[in-house]
């Protein structure tokens, strides 16, 4: 049995960088990875076919993120700013750039006043019921679903008045050569450092005392740690009893899970289509988002690079309604949006594209979502689940995040390195 004095379940941005900050303090270290892969939800990579590397997982920084942009300069990674216009496609009509903005300084004055945080949805039916306001209720919907991958039934309106009151969406840098290599990086830092990788090691239980934790993987292989330190997504958290993917607690949490139960988790299946030539050039050109009311809404292209990559976006509750279908059948769902989109066919773009990838984050079985959403109980079920147990048991990722970045790589790393710290005093 292996004993160390830490054991970080997950090798995302997370546990990497509490990894490596728990290294270099001295403390012996030992980091499970479900995956053959370091990364979690960030995953830069080539699938066959591709010219170039692609992101199936995160790929923007929104806002400020200063220990994203830290980290990418201490690993001498740079960014670069998406370049480009704005285009929208409503009821078939092409016009430059969406009207959400246009309704914006209305949603806000209304949210400013609201006396106690409701859902979007309940809010928009209190204070926009009328038919003259259809055309606000449908993008302020579609906006929460689309960038926050978030259910309009359960996220927040306070925190959207938040997100929204920044104009964070409006800047989309990306780092150069992707997210992954910061993440390998870290991880060579953190081994660098004195840490221990394993790969391909899902965690199935979890037994634990004070001072004591004894980690059973889904091998039976165990580990023993005076502390655990736990990174998996939500959707792990959420998984029921019954249901593959459990992880177990001995003796059971429950007061944890009803929190996690209670925060939003978001699908995303995300698509990449290379295509022979810039099939929306002609149409679009120097297109840099493209936003409609095709069923997959949102896409976007490489700008500044010329590679005629698009990646297509559906988000919140339409990805979960198809986080059961197979890729081809959701690459078929993207072709035929993009078709009505460019005033084409699928099997027109069929005959253009060199190769295609489907990322389904919400069938991913290691994830079983995307990233997290504000909902109304948010913050105390936030708050509990940052709060240690015995100073045996700690959790951290981006759910367990509270600040203006929710649902970024930045949520992740700022909560690792917190709770890192934390085990160090």
């Amino acid at each position: 049995m292996d004993s160390t004095d830490v054991v970080i379940v997950g090798a995302g941005a997370a546990g990497l960088l509490a990894a490596r900050t728990l290294a270099q303090a001295g403390r012996q270290v030992l980091v499970l990875e479900a995956r053959d892969r370091v990364g979690g939800r960030v995953h830069t990579c080539t699938p066959a076919g591709f010219s170039a590397p692609i992101e199936t997982g995160a790929e923007f920084l929104h806002g400020a993120v200063p220990l994203t942009r830290a980290l990418l300069a201490e690993a001498g990674r740079a960014c670069y700013d998406a370049t480009g216009r704005a285009y929208a496609v409503r009821q078939g009509q092409l016009r430059a750039d969406d009207n959400f903005f246009e309704h914006l300084p209305q949603l806000l004055d209304k949210l400013q006043t609201l006396p106690h945080d409701l859902p979007l949805a309940e809010f928009l039916q209190q204070e926009f019921s009328g038919e003259e306001h259809r055309a606000l209720r449908e993008m302020a919907m579609q906006f929460a679903e689309g960038y926050d991958a978030a259910d309009p039934a359960r996220v927040s309106a306070w925190a959207l008045r938040d997100e929204w009151a920044t104009g964070d969406a409006d800047a989309s840098p990306r780092p150069v050569g992707g997210y992954g290599p910061l993440l390998d990086w870290l991880a060579q830092q953190a081994q660098a450092a004195g840490a221990t990788l394993h790969l391909s090691r899902p965690v199935q239980e979890i037994q634990w005392q004070p001072g004591q934790v004894l980690i059973v993987d889904q091998q039976g292989q165990r580990y023993q740690a005076r502390q655990l330190l736990l990174t998996v997504p939500l959707g792990i958290w959420q998984q029921p009893a019954d249901q593959a993917g459990h992880l177990r607690f001995t003796p059971e949490l429950p007061e944890y899970r009803a929190a996690a139960a209670a925060l939003g988790f978001g699908a995303v299946t995300k698509f990449a289509l290379e295509f022979k030539e810039p099939v929306w050039a002609a149409k679009m050109p120097e297109m840099e988002f493209l936003f409609s009311d095709a069923p997959v809404p949102t896409w976007w292209s490489q700008l500044p690079d010329e590679r005629p990559l698009l990646t297509g976006w559906l988000a919140g509750p339409a990805a979960e309604r198809l986080r059961l279908h197979a890729d081809e059948e959701l690459l078929q769902h993207a072709l035929e949006s993009l078709a009505y989109l460019l005033d084409t066919t699928p099997v027109a773009l069929r005959q253009q594209l060199r190769a295609w990838h489907v990322a389904n984050w919400g069938a991913d079985p290691m994830a079983l979502g995307a990233y997290s959403y504000p909902t109304v109980q948010a913050a105390p079920a936030r708050a509990l689940l940052a709060t240690p147990i015995a100073d045996t048991l700690f959790f951290a990722g981006e759910g367990l995040y509270e600040g203006p970045a929710t649902g970024t790589v930045e949520a992740a790393l700022v909560s690792g390195q917190e709770v890192a710290r934390a085990m160090l005093v």
